[in-house]
């Protein structure tokens, strides 16, 4: 299933399911009247946090049984033949989860990113943090800070866990996953670079630096993570190529050295990495400007696209 948040034209938020080309089901409703997981409530309990009562994350909050019971709510719904759809031209996509409780980042984790930085491979994942109010949508304008002159694009696939996930092995680490989508990990390299001391994680945070999407396409869709091609295009110029099996550290291990250090929850987005080609360590650089077109795609998966003002 292909799964988005959305503006409908009335204003309204949603919850949707791509059922037909451009066609979307709204579940929000259905969502609302899902009983409530014995484990995000337990979870939730212990926080000190209510339980989601609506949108994407009360669907991730429900795990696997949750996404089962959407297959067979749309299936149903379908074979009824009184569907009431959305047309996709006339709604305004959000980022699938629209705020995260976190977002992991993981730096340098092709061979041939760490290579043009002039770094020798990492031996162990290197994490890093990007806020969850830097998440953009597809289709966004992002507003390059008046500050920011070396603006970078950095074309990821990202993973939306959809499970509570604390100490998984690497065999079981995909069951954590709810879906995938496209990320991009823009970053203000002056601030990661150029400052004493480095501010990578401000400078991942800024406003609208993690615009995602288009949707979120759920696992079983996606048969291997590491059998994907990713690829950037900047003003219609390919800049970014590469593919997934490329990583230094797959998407199970990730998930299985996270969750050993921190409790991996519904709706956290881990940014896997980017492939070589990001403006920042080109020659010449090639930093983002206003008016700048960026298209970024995980084959399988979607194409996200936005600009830079």
């Amino acid at each position: 299933m292909k799964l988005m948040t959305y503006r409908k034209r009335d204003g309204s938020i949603a919850v949707g399911v791509l059922v037909d080309a451009g066609q979307i089901l709204d579940v929000s409703e259905w969502l609302r009247s899902m009983p409530v997981a014995a484990e995000a409530e337990i979870h939730c309990l212990a926080a000190g946090v209510p339980v989601a009562s609506s949108g994407m994350p009360r669907l991730l909050q429900g795990g696997a049984p949750a996404m089962s019971a959407l297959a067979r709510h749309v299936r149903t719904m379908q074979e009824s033949g009184q569907l009431l759809l959305d047309d996709l031209e006339y709604v305004t996509l959000c980022a699938p989860v629209p705020r995260p409780g976190k977002i992991v980042a993981i730096g340098r984790n092709y061979a041939d990113h760490a290579k043009e930085t002039g770094i020798a491979p990492f031996t162990r994942p290197r994490v890093i943090a990007k806020l969850p109010s830097s998440v953009a949508a597809h289709g966004e304008a992002i507003r390059c800070p008046v500050e920011v002159s070396k603006l970078d694009f950095e074309a990821e696939l990202a993973v939306v866990i959809g499970s509570y996930a604390k100490d998984i092995s690497e065999e079981k680490a995909l069951d954590m996953v709810a879906g995938y989508t496209v990320l991009n990990d823009l970053s203000a390299r002056e601030f990661q670079f150029d400052v004493e001391p480095a501010q990578t994680t401000f400078a991942k945070s800024f406003d609208g630096f993690a615009p995602m999407g288009p949707w979120l396409v759920t696992r079983d869709e996606i048969t291997d993570p590491q059998a994907l091609e990713i690829t950037a295009w900047l003003n219609g110029e390919v800049m970014q190529r590469g593919h997934t099996g490329d990583m230094l550290f797959s998407v199970a291990t990730l998930i299985a050295y996270l969750s050993r250090h921190m409790t991996l929850e519904p709706g956290d987005v881990i940014a896997t990495g980017t492939p070589a080609g990001s403006g920042g360590f080109r020659l010449p650089p090639r930093y983002l400007r206003p008016g700048d077109s960026l298209r970024l795609e995980v084959s399988a998966v979607g194409t996200l696209e936005h600009t830079i003002i």
